[in-house]
């Protein structure tokens, strides 16, 4: 079927940062993968090539272009690589939409221009030990200082993404303490400088899939945020957090869907050359039939994923909606994927062949974002059940 989700424009970029991969990702990627994080000067290499500016405004040094589409392109151009940039996804798809929506034109003027050119990296902090999804039960605080020009942060994040080499972190922290009838009152947003005194990284750790992503544990002491690093409005932080997850989980779903697609390439191709018993792998019914099935399979998850893609660039992605396709597209990535790693035989479970680090990154696609349980909680409430 013909595909009309992307135009002439989203191709162009596609063939650009096509070459951009094989000559800037690919030889390297082993090397980042042993570090646990990619270097920090090649977030300069995908600021100078536009990749943080597209959906920034042009007066701040952006492109201006108000659509998640090359986005798409990017994970998809990424999972067929076999490859990752690391913690800059959260920098662009999950940072970018709270400064846009919410930063004072001043915050906008500080703030922008840097993320653009890669100078300043955000990342965003609300998971807390103990707490997981349940974000309203957070106990990091950030009290007004007796002289009201600082707040004072105190408290602990994990499993932080690009926590290890950011700049800036969003992090949310209680202002308020709860209502009564309103535990979710009382959080705000404030973008902290990372050189604060009192602001530490903890462990980097270890996961086990996204190995070039740095992710980190934070803690704060005592640490004096200027209040006019608040983002948004006091004590509103909860609303607003709830307003940017149907395009994270649209991202999460289009990244599975072509981890996916990318599976499957990786298994037609390694089956096609590997021989046993005097005859390609390929050549063998069984090595067919469960290809072709993945293959139906991907077909349905990209349908899904395009539709909510229109959706969201036309500014109707409803938050059930956005639930539906993370929670189709990551089940269906967990089978596919799966099921190409099995073709593979042995070779599927050795980490250089990149179905192996695609099976352990597709992992936590099921898990962040919201899990999949709590995504058909979503959907089910969204049916009056």
């Amino acid at each position: 079927m013909r595909r009309t989700v992307f135009n002439e424009d989203h191709e162009a970029f596609r063939a650009t940062l096509r070459d951009f991969l094989q000559s800037e990702v690919v030889p390297h990627y082993d090397d980042w993968l042993h570090e646990g994080e990619v270097p920090r000067e090649f977030y300069k290499k995908l600021a100078e090539l536009g990749l943080f500016g597209i959906e920034v405004p042009e007066e701040y040094g952006g492109a201006g272009i108000d659509s998640f589409k090359f986005a798409a392109v990017q994970y998809e151009e990424t999972a067929r690589a076999g490859v990752s940039f690391g913690g800059s996804g959260v920098h662009v798809a999950l940072c970018l939409p709270y400064l846009l929506n919410l930063a004072t034109p001043e915050q906008k003027q500080r703030w922008l221009p840097p993320f653009v050119s890669g100078d300043m990296m955000f990342a965003i902090a609300m998971t807390e030990p103990g707490t997981g999804s349940d974000l309203a039960g957070m106990s990091t605080t950030a009290k007004l200082s007796e002289d009201g020009r600082h707040y004072v942060l105190n408290g602990a994040k994990t499993f932080i993404t690009g926590g290890v080499l950011a700049d800036r972190v969003i992090v949310c922290a209680r202002t308020s303490p709860p209502k009564p009838d309103d535990r979710r009152f009382g959080i705000s947003l404030l973008v902290v400088d990372t050189k604060l005194p009192g602001y530490s990284v903890g462990r980097k750790l270890d996961k086990l899939g996204l190995k070039t992503s740095d992710t980190a544990e934070l803690a704060f002491q005592d640490v004096l945020v200027p209040v006019e690093d608040l983002l948004g409005e006091e004590n509103k932080g909860f609303s607003y957090l709830g307003q940017n997850l149907p395009q994270e989980r649209l991202g999460i779903a289009f990244g599975a869907y072509a981890q996916a697609a990318a599976a499957v390439e990786f298994a037609k191709r390694y089956t096609q050359e590997r021989k046993v018993f005097g005859q390609t792998v390929a050549s063998f019914q069984n090595t067919k039939f469960e290809l072709a099935a993945c293959q139906a399979e991907v077909d349905a998850a990209q349908a899904v994923a395009d539709r909510a893609l229109e959706a969201l660039d036309a500014g109707e992605l409803t938050a059930a909606e956005a639930a539906s396709a993370k929670l189709f597209c990551t089940e269906v990535a967990h089978r596919v994927i799966d099921r190409c790693l099995q073709l593979h035989g042995g070779y599927g479970f050795i980490n250089e062949y990149p179905i192996a680090r695609l099976y352990a990154d597709n992992r936590v696609n099921r898990i962040y974002g919201g899990t999949s349980e709590v995504m058909k909680m979503i959907i089910a409430k969204d049916m009056g059940l």
